[in-house]
């Protein structure tokens, strides 16, 4: 069954469109001529029509049927050719035959309900399954990659929710990698997802080992003096002046003292002072003045080198040194050596005093340890440089590892879900195909069954014999020489088709349309399920045929609600305001059906809108026109009378007067009187609901006028007269 007709950009049809939601088993569209019926005639017959390109039809359980459609050009197609494909029906079949069709049918109709159950379920399994994969796909996206976005963006490899919720599945099945704390990672990521990391050269070691071997010498305490056993010693030393007179002894140049100036530099007194700063004196002073150049030298030398370390690290963005503890022992390296250096002088000016370096030891070793560390990071980011790609690699196993726990409860959860969804789904996906071939081997059964007692002989009787019920007498359909085809022939045997009368082309089409609907052009058909579309089918027929028209549609339309043989839908659309309403008419005491919808069609500024009035048909029943059809002077067929005669009675007496049946015959007061009265509500009644063949032919003796007085009369007995007068345009009494 159709559910959704969706029209736009096509003929009167806007980009806007219209659409028709939740179409029922019964679906009656109005509008005038030239507002666009046609149009979806046209788009239901054939939507694979590039005109139709931005139409759509939805289906019920996405289950296409076939669509059988009844309008102008169905009418061009099967008329106008000479013949008509002939229309197989079951009317040759034996009571058996048919009973065991039906039998089957109703199995077959039984296997196709469970399986649009299975089918329902099946789709509400998968559209569980995809909200699971949806909901847990936003989960993850937002407990998971947003949250470690910013420091392991680089390993997620996609920047897409259907990709990541992937990858995290799979590598909550696949990552055994040992699980590293988040700081760890995050050192990693910060060096492998950088830029890429480039090798580094080890800083070298400093070596303080001479440096603190000079500061340890002896000689620094060592109290360094002249000769003890010379005359001018004891002087000297009483004195403590022997590092004056050392320095002294570099001014004496003659015999002038070049102390006090005067002329007291005997041989003798220098020879004193010569023996008094002897060899040994000499030797520790030439000491004193080597070490102390070695120990500035080579302080100068490491304080240089580490101003350079410090320098170049600090310039290197990526540097694995503790540059500012760096700086700090350098700055205390430089105090210490200055502080040194003050001591070395002092010494050698007063080689006599006794000094104690300061020992550059701890720095040393705090230089060491501070170089060790850096050179242990700088050989990872080498070792990693060296194999980045694995390290990569590692790293992102390492992330995706840390990852998988971080969302293990909900994975376990999601994954426990989804795996009974699939079951369920797996095993719903066999049950339909279990029944999908159980049905195709039922249907091909029937097929071939009603192949043995199909016939299109039964549809030839049939038009001919409703075209005999209304009048139609000059002409009937035929087979033709050709076997499956018909023609239409004259009593005299002459092919009618190009003499026929427009009403009658149309009633025969009709017919034959109708026809169709009840079986198929191949024996192959006639057991589908199809929707019928019928397009103005009154156009050009007179009330008579409008009645008999909407009277044979009206069974239709109770066998669809009914749910009886394969006509699952109805679309019908007309122009005609009387047409719409005998068709819709129900009976005069239910006004409304959960089967049936009602649309009216208008077009405004040459554009065509839609207003949908859901189960209230907008066309309603005219209580004057049915008393304008009866007033008329034009000659009416029994059929119609007798309809609007009993329309007036049900809506008058049974509705508003609250007559029934024997309140209105017991009116009146004779029992002659009584079987008219009686005759005419046993007539209307059976008229109301069924076009019975001997009825056809017991009224045709019948006179239009006798009945139209019984109908006056039961106003009059009634005491209703005012009313029939009234309603009859009259002026004086009846």
């Amino acid at each position: 069954m159709i559910t959704t007709i969706e029209i736009k950009n096509v003929a009167t049809y806007d980009n806007q469109g219209v659409q028709f939601n939740d179409l029922k088993k019964i679906n009656f569209i109005y509008g005038s001529n030239g507002c666009g019926k046609t149009t979806i005639s046209n788009l239901l017959h054939n939507i694979s029509d590039p005109k139709f390109k931005n139409c759509t039809l939805t289906w019920q359980n996405n289950l296409p049927l076939n669509i059988l459609v009844y309008n102008k050009e169905f009418r061009e197609r099967n008329f106008g050719k000479g013949t008509l494909n002939g229309v197989f029906t079951l009317g040759e079949a034996t009571a058996e035959q048919i009973k065991e069709i039906e039998t089957k049918s109703k199995e077959l109709k039984t296997i196709k309900a469970d399986g649009i159950q299975k089918s329902e379920t099946l789709d509400k399994q998968k559209i569980d399954k995809e909200k699971l994969e949806n909901d847990f796909k936003e989960t993850t996206w937002t407990k998971v990659y947003k949250k470690y976005e910013e420091v392991f963006k680089e390993a997620y490899g996609s920047h897409q929710k259907e990709l990541f919720k992937n990858r995290l599945l799979q590598e909550f099945f696949t990552n055994h990698d040992q699980l590293e704390t988040l700081e760890n990672l995050k050192v990693k990521a910060e060096t492998i997802f950088g830029e890429q990391p480039q090798r580094i050269d080890e800083i070298s070691e400093i070596s303080f080992e001479r440096l603190i071997e000079i500061e340890r010498k002896e000689i620094w305490k060592k109290i360094i003096v002249g000769k003890a056993d010379v005359d001018i010693a004891k002087l000297i030393q009483k004195l403590n002046i022997n590092d004056w007179v050392n320095e002294g002894r570099e001014y004496i140049k003659n015999t002038t003292c070049p102390f006090c100036q005067q002329e007291t530099m005997t041989d003798d007194f220098k020879r004193q002072i010569e023996s008094f700063f002897d060899e040994t004196y000499l030797d520790d002073i030439k000491i004193l003045k080597e070490l102390k150049h070695e120990y500035t030298t080579v302080a100068s030398n490491i304080i240089n080198l580490l101003n350079g370390i410090e320098l170049n690290q600090r310039a290197f963005s990526n540097t694995k040194l503790g540059i500012d503890k760096f700086s700090a022992y350098l700055k205390t390296l430089i105090s210490q050596n200055t502080a040194n250096s003050e001591y070395l002088n002092n010494k050698i000016k007063e080689p006599s005093r006794s000094i104690e370096l300061i020992s550059v030891k701890e720095q040393s070793d705090l230089f060491t340890e501070l170089i060790k560390e850096a050179n242990i990071e700088i050989k990872k980011q080498n070792n990693i440089v060296a194999n980045y790609a694995t390290e990569k690699s590692n790293l992102i196993k390492s992330i995706w590892k840390f990852l998988v726990e971080e969302h293990k409860t909900d994975t376990i959860s999601f994954n426990r879900k989804k795996d009974g969804l699939e079951k369920g789904i797996k095993n719903l996906e066999e049950q339909h195909k279990a029944k999908e071939d159980e049905y195709r081997k039922l249907n091909t059964k029937i097929k071939n069954l009603n192949k043995n007692v199909t016939s299109i002989q039964p549809t030839i009787d049939e038009i001919n014999r409703i075209l005999k019920s209304y009048g139609f007498l000059n002409f009937e359909i035929v087979p033709t020489q050709d076997e499956g085809f018909y023609q239409i022939q004259r009593e005299d045997g002459t092919i009618a088709e190009a003499t026929l009368s427009e009403g009658e082309i149309t009633f025969i089409t009709f017919l034959y349309y109708l026809q169709l609907a009840k079986g198929g052009i191949s024996q192959e058909e006639i057991s589908n399920e199809r929707i019928l579309v019928i397009d103005d089918p009154i156009s050009s027929l007179d009330s008579n045929v409008l009645f008999v028209v909407s009277t044979l549609i009206k069974d239709i339309i109770k066998n669809v609600k009914g749910d009886i043989g394969n006509i699952k839908q109805l679309i019908l659309l007309t122009h005609n305001v009387y047409f719409h309403k005998e068709v819709s008419f129900i009976d005069g005491r239910t006004k409304t059906c959960n089967k049936t919808f009602f649309w009216i069609l208008r077009k405004n500024d040459k554009i065509t809108g839609l207003q949908n009035f859901e189960m209230n048909n907008p066309i309603q029943s005219s209580y004057e026109l049915l008393w304008q059809e009866l007033r008329g002077n034009e000659v009416k067929s029994t059929l119609t009378i007798q309809n609007v005669m009993r329309r007036i009675i049900e809506n008058y007496f049974k509705l508003l007067g609250k007559y029934g049946d024997d309140d209105l015959i017991l009116k009146f007061g004779t029992k002659e009187e009584q079987e008219i009265c009686r005759s005419l509500i046993s007539w209307i009644n059976d008229g109301s609901h069924s076009i019975n063949d001997d009825l056809y032919i017991e009224l045709q003796d019948r006179t239009i006028e006798a009945y139209k007085k019984v109908f006056k009369d039961i106003f009059i007995l009634t005491k209703h007269e005012g009313h029939y007068n009234m309603m009859m345009n009259l002026t004086e009494k009846v």
